[in-house]
């Protein structure tokens, strides 16, 4: 590469990129609007600004081809459901009323109206709204969005590419719509869907796009030859279309496979591929095709989903390799960098050394930059670049940071009776309820309660200094009384301490493991206006002393109800943090794991009954591809019990998960060996509780009755609906009533209703199962 240089200058680009702004500005806009506070023309004049922010920082770091249409005031899905028409019929008056106000609508409901479905992006974090569709939907071209951003990047004088859910994706993402048979497919709607698109590409060349990129991430997963006949018919349709941009078709996260030849003959200008996880399997692959002669090839060699500094000259060598293999290499990350937080160099307590390891989105952009001067230029114009590069691997790869060996020495250890409960199921059922005694359809909730203004201000104050101690832990043991006289008063029979105390369910638990580092801006988009900052998994883990014992022991003292003890378990505390990418996934686990292993002990040591690891991120932790999955559950359903093989049998273990295509996993849910899971099912009219059934699942669970993803209020007797359904699939004497998820992002009067129109179907429910047929 030294005096290697391609053929043309090597273009710079991303997919997209986080939305937020440095300080959220978007969330604050969003949120505001919908409390009345801000205007609609002002939320789109703050849009505007963050977007041309985005745009402009982007091009001053050397990006020369920006992305348009990524940026989104709820989720990009959602977009393309407006651009392609395909409004579900009850949130049709609503659109027509207002637009702005239907998409919301759409997105969170109201208080008559449910939103569409809720679950996660392919294996990430990320939460998108799923596509409704039936044999009826009538699809309709509404490019506004896409051909205003597009020129609003335009009028910048930057060469902007707009960015689409390409139509394949987006089908294949889609659910048939309420009252549709369950077996519909939606990608029998191709070819009505494909005009739409022709005319959303018709009008974005119309306003000045040389190319568009449509985003194919669902081709990287196992796909059906039908449905790899369906990928080729709708590219050489569009292909052949004569009034369209060029056409960039971009695949990540994953191999492609099958896809890669399919789309290598199809006519179009060209492809985007992921080179860094999967960067040996699609370079063996596009050299099998013969490469990509004529074409453009846009190569992710920047992971867009981690946070660590890019290996520059091994990033390099695969560009170099692939330069003989297309017309024209250009460099970009993997993915979008939504992804990943903005901006690394806004973290103020972060060890200096430690803060040269990291990359967010800002210096992503940057690398990419040197890469592309490099691919084009050769090594000699970014040697100072490089010397730096090496010198900050060099860093971290020799840091005692990065290696305990107590630690190591401890998860070498674990031995195969470490990761069973001494009990068989059957025998510790038996034991839990009399311990317990609870009643039929138990009610509980999945942990944490309202965060009131009052306790973030708290928290805030302290770390201010403007109040102490002293002053700070009182407002919690307040605020968790309060919770416990709530409970007890509605007559919910297992109750939570609320979590008063908790900042978010995987960075409080980080702040005190060893290993972990925590960022104070680092936020990323999980969904809507809901942004979290996961912490960085930098080195070895262990649990210098109790974490939760302490409130939870407080709350059972309020009670002589169950008070669970809440914890979030190992594959969580993986997925929702930014993983050390320099050991495997699974020997990471197992020190997650045994940390926890010790609270877990604790909190039974001190009285703790029942005892909640939450595993949400269990399916969406799951390769995308099948041939990957045996491996990823084994050790992650073993990391589940070595954290709670330790307890008695009369301790009841719960898990929960939430918002994920659960059927794929049902298995690996049995193998966790807990014994009472809580699912969400609100949203997906209690479908996981078929897959229970169908599995044969034999413990207790609770499938959601309560969507707390919507403002909207269940009423009692929609309630009492949604249990009646659980119980086709669920005996009564193995089924609990609980919301969907955690109330954190709830308000206490909606949550009040909510959970007191709970409890009260519950006993509707039970009376009717203790009243005989007639």
């Amino acid at each position: 590469m030294t005096t290697r240089t391609a053929t043309a200058a090597a273009r710079a680009t991303v997919y997209g990129y986080p939305r937020q702004g440095r300080h959220r500005e978007l969330k604050k806009a969003i949120e505001g609007y919908w409390k009345g506070r801000v205007t609609s023309d002002a939320l789109r004049a703050t849009a505007a600004d963050l977007r041309r922010t985005n745009w402009q920082e982007l091009a001053a770091a050397g990006i020369t081809e920006v992305p348009t249409g990524d940026f989104s005031s709820y989720d990009h899905v959602l977009d393309t459901t407006v651009m392609v028409g395909a409004i579900p019929e009850r949130h049709r008056a609503a659109v027509d009323a207002d637009a702005l106000d239907g998409y919301f609508a759409m997105a969170r409901g109201t208080q008559d109206v449910a939103p569409l479905e809720m679950t996660k992006w392919f294996d990430t974090n990320y939460h998108y709204l799923v596509p409704e569709l039936g044999p009826g939907t009538v699809f309709t071209a509404d490019s506004t969005k896409q051909v205003a951003e597009l020129k609003e990047a335009l009028a910048l004088g930057l060469t902007a590419r707009p960015v689409l859910v390409g139509p394949v994706t987006y089908l294949l993402l889609a659910k048939p719509a309420p009252g549709v048979a369950a077996d519909f497919d939606p990608l029998t709607l191709l070819d009505r869907l494909l005009p739409v698109y022709a005319e959303v590409l018709a009008d974005l060349r119309a306003a000045g796009a040389e190319w568009v990129q449509l985003d194919e991430p669902a081709l990287v997963q196992d796909r059906t030859p039908a449905e790899l006949s369906a990928t080729a018919r709708a590219y050489r349709d569009l292909g052949a279309l004569t009034d369209r941009p060029k056409l960039l078709v971009a695949s990540y996260f994953d191999r492609l496979g099958d896809a890669l030849p399919v789309l290598a003959k199809a006519p179009v200008e060209g492809l985007a591929l992921d080179f860094t996880e999967a960067a040996a399997a699609n370079l063996d692959a596009l050299a099998a095709v013969g490469g990509l002669p004529g074409k453009r090839l846009v190569a992710g060699v920047v992971n867009g989903r981690n946070i660590w500094v890019n290996d520059l000259e091994q990033s390099l060598t695969t560009l170099g390799t692939l330069l003989g293999l297309a017309d024209r290499v250009d460099v970009a990350a993997s993915s979008s960098l939504l992804h990943v937080p903005l901006d690394a160099s806004l973290e103020r307590d972060i060890d200096p050394q430690i803060l040269r390891w990291l990359a967010f989105a800002r210096q992503k952009t940057a690398e990419i930059a040197t890469l592309a001067k490099g691919l084009a230029q050769g090594t000699d114009a970014i040697t100072a670049e490089l010397a730096v590069n090496r010198a900050v691997l060099s860093s971290r790869a020799t840091s005692p940071i990065t290696r305990d060996p107590a630690v190591r020495a401890r998860a070498a250890a674990v031995t195969d009776a470490d990761t069973r409960r001494a009990q068989a199921y059957p025998e510790r059922a038996a034991a839990q309820r009399a311990h317990l005694d609870l009643p039929l359809l138990p009610t509980t909730t999945i942990g944490s309660f309202p965060q009131t203004t009052e306790l973030r201000t708290a928290r805030a104050d302290l770390k201010s200094g403007r109040i102490d101690t002293a002053g700070y832990e009182e407002r919690i043991r307040t605020e968790i009384r309060d919770v416990i006289s709530f409970q007890e008063k509605t007559g919910i029979d297992v109750l939570v301490h609320g979590e008063p105390e908790r900042n978010d369910m995987v960075q409080y638990f980080a702040e005190q493991l060893t290993g972990y580092l925590a960022l104070q801006a680092g936020w990323v988009q999980s969904y809507g206006t809901r942004y979290v900052r996961p912490p960085v998994l930098a080195g070895d883990i262990s649990r210098p002393e109790p974490m939760t014992v302490r409130w939870t022991a407080y709350a059972q003292s309020l009670t002589g109800r169950p008070v669970k003890g809440m914890l979030t378990g190992p594959v969580t505390m993986l997925a929702w943090s930014f993983v050390r990418d320099d050991q495997p996934l699974g020997d990471t686990a197992r020190q997650v794991a045994l940390a926890l292993r010790d609270e877990v002990n604790d909190l039974e040591a001190n009285g703790t009954s029942v005892i909640q690891v939450d595993e949400p991120a269990l399916r969406e932790t799951l390769p995308l591809r099948a041939a990957d999955h045996a491996d990823y559950l084994a050790w992650a359903t073993e990391a589940f019990r070595v954290t709670t093989a330790g307890v008695r049998p009369e301790t009841q273990i719960h898990t929960h998960m939430c918002y994920a295509e659960f059927g794929d996993i049902v298995q690996a849910i049995d193998d966790l060996d807990a014994d009472v899971i809580s699912l969400e099912a609100a949203r997906s009219h209690m479908q996981v509780a078929h897959e229970l059934a169908e599995h044969g699942y034999p413990r207790e669970a609770g499938p959601g009755v309560y969507d707390i993803h919507s403002p909207r209020i269940p009423s009692r007797d929609e309630a009492s609906a949604l249990l009646r359904t659980g119980l086709e699939a669920i005996p009564a004497e193995r089924l609990w009533v609980n919301p969907d998820c955690g109330l954190k992002t709830r308000g206490w009067p909606e949550t009040r209703a909510s959970l007191e129109n709970l409890v009260a179907a519950a006993r509707t429910v039970r009376a009717e199962l203790d009243t005989p047929a007639s």
